[in-house]
């Protein structure tokens, strides 16, 4: 708790000035009204302290300050407070709580609460807060539900840091990928389109060699990597564990990874979970997720992954991003994970959810413009950048036909580039009967992407072939979008574990002896080192749907338990 002082006073009074009378009315669900019951829970294990009118509560920015529940009086929630664009977006009155999805996963906060008059609030530690979600289920529903929707408000309202850049540039793609893969609040101000960004550099004193940047108050990182726009926002980075190992360590966090995470975690097993990128694997790329039991209206994959991430947060888990495995040691009783940079995890048991990496597509002069106009992934970052584009979307399976649906709100026109001779050989039957029902998706069938047209990197068309007859034709494409398959990764394995021949790692019985101990054969998703697991798409012979590798997720930690049992 603090006095009006990180963004000065002038910024409290113009704030207070402009304040509605009344609190915001709670339309989405996303702002509850705790009980008196609960408010009881909380106090015997909080601080109830008085407020100031002008006192921060919550600094943006900053890691939260604990569970913070208003008792009397009225709090603003504050986007880009103390700068010239700060505005009040919520008024929260007496019973509502601060803060969103950072009071659950450690993330510095993304907007900052101002008490408007005297009153008082509740606040209660972060950890003391996880006993009341374990004791109290309901709650914990009330609580995850809101603090959801809180960052899809904050992220739809573009609160948070500024991703400053050109579309065109890879690094500035990173960090948008991040961000969105991450779910985390932020505007992007593109170099190419925004009439502002060049005097905002030059207001700074950046160089366009020294972008993307990323701003955030006065703090400007110039073309960082991930890792730093991580440490921004709280995302710590991975602790040494050398002298006490761990339970489970999950290299991945796609469906499977995460489903380990929360079966394992909650089954008390010290869990940590490792990813390149973020959350979500091949699955936050996707648009929409239709298919998948008990969502009937569907659920996009990085919605799907922020829950399963917080699910495994809730029950002790620890997820790190981006956080890189480039190598396995298991010639000790521990199996050791190697990750870049030089930080090392010791752990019991280890399950490999690595997922796959997307296949690039055979063609001429990809390389050329694989860094602007080529895409694997149609999340919101890439519907931002095909507005008014003509797009072409290669492949036939359910992911490809979902981003031809998703891209059609958003392109001027959308054209499906499909080598089988029909939609449903590999696309599920409802998704090509929307397809073909829809008129803004051109669909062609038999037909393969052979050459690519453009100047200076920038993709201008792609020519097609007709596999039947050979005819040549050409499509006009500002974006490609591949979904042609993917490869797995197990690189950093080096040939630690047994592989098949297309580099996926065999399981059980294809796994050969359990390392030629000569005393048991692995387990059904053990691979050929006791203790090394493999689940999801990573896996040989896997089957490549999510709810496949959320039970392969949930199955693998049963077997963690047997083997740990057997070690002893």
């Amino acid at each position: 708790m603090s006095p009006a002082a990180g963004g000065g006073a002038p910024a409290v009074d113009d704030l207070l000035a402009v304040a509605p009378p009344g609190e915001t009315p709670d339309l989405s669900g996303a702002h509850p009204r705790l009980g008196t019951d609960r408010v009881r829970m909380l106090s015997a294990r909080g601080v109830r302290r008085p407020t100031s009118r002008g006192d921060l509560l919550i600094v943006e920015g900053r890691p939260d300050h604990g569970f913070v529940v208003v008792l009397a009086g009225r709090v603003a929630v504050v986007a880009a407070f103390g700068t010239p664009e700060q505005q009040i977006v919520r008024v929260h009155g007496p019973g509502r709580f601060l803060g969103e999805l950072g009071l659950l996963t450690g993330q510095v906060a993304f907007s900052t609460a101002v008490a408007l008059e005297p009153g008082e609030v509740l606040e209660v530690p972060r950890d003391r807060l996880r006993e009341c979600l374990l004791r109290d289920a309901e709650f914990c529903d009330e609580i995850l539900r809101a603090s959801l929707l809180r960052r899809s408000l904050a992220i739809g309202e573009g609160h948070g840091f500024r991703i400053v850049g050109s579309r065109f540039s890879a690094d500035t793609r990173a960090l948008r990928e991040f961000a969105m893969r991450n779910r985390l609040p932020h505007r992007f101000v593109d170099l190419e389109s925004d009439a502002g960004s060049e005097s905002l550099l030059r207001t700074l004193g950046i160089t366009p060699a020294e972008t993307p940047v990323v701003i955030w108050h006065d703090v400007v990182l110039r073309n960082p990597d991930p890792a730093e726009l991580a440490a921004l926002v709280g995302q710590r980075p991975v602790r040494h564990r050398r002298s006490r190992p761990l339970d489970l360590v999950v290299v991945g966090a796609g469906p499977a990874g995460l489903a380990a995470a929360v079966y394992g975690a909650s089954e008390g097993l010290s869990t940590q979970v490792v990813d390149a990128v973020g959350t979500g694997g091949q699955a936050a790329t996707t648009s929409r997720i239709e298919n998948y039991l008990g969502f009937p209206a569907g659920i996009s994959g990085t919605e799907l992954a922020e829950r399963a991430e917080v699910q495994a947060v809730k029950f002790g888990a620890t997820t790190h991003a981006p956080a890189e495995a480039v190598a396995l040691d298991t010639s000790g009783g521990l199996h050791v994970v190697r990750l870049r940079g030089g930080d090392t995890l010791v752990t019991r048991a280890l399950l490999v959810a690595t997922g796959a990496r997307c296949r690039r597509l055979p063609v001429p002069r990809l390389d050329e413009f694989e860094q602007t106009s080529v895409y694997y992934a149609a999340t919101q970052v890439e519907a931002q950048l095909c507005v008014d584009d003509p797009v072409v979307v290669v492949g036939g399976g359910n992911s490809a036909g979902q981003a031809a649906l998703f891209l059609a709100d958003h392109a001027r026109t959308v054209r499906l580039v499909v080598r089988e001779r029909g939609l449903d050989e590999y696309m599920s039957r409802y998704l090509a009967d929307r397809i073909e029902r829809d008129p803004r998706i051109e669909v062609h069938l038999h037909t393969e992407v052979c050459d690519m047209v453009g100047e200076r990197g920038l993709l201008e068309a792609v020519v097609v072939q007709d596999s039947r007859d050979g005819a040549r034709s050409t499509l006009p494409a500002r974006e490609l979008m591949v979904f042609i398959g993917a490869d797995p990764c197990t690189g950093w394995l080096g040939g630690t574990v047994a592989l098949d021949s297309g580099a996926y790692v065999c399981t059980g019985r294809s796994a050969g002896d359990g390392g030629g101990d000569g005393r048991r054969s692995p387990g059904l998703l053990e691979t050929s080192v006791p203790g090394v697991f493999a689940a999801g798409d990573v896996r040989s012979g896997s089957t490549k749907r999510v709810a496949s590798a959320v039970g392969e997720g949930a199955m693998a930690v049963r077997l963690v338990h047997e083997h740990l049992a057997h070690a002893r």
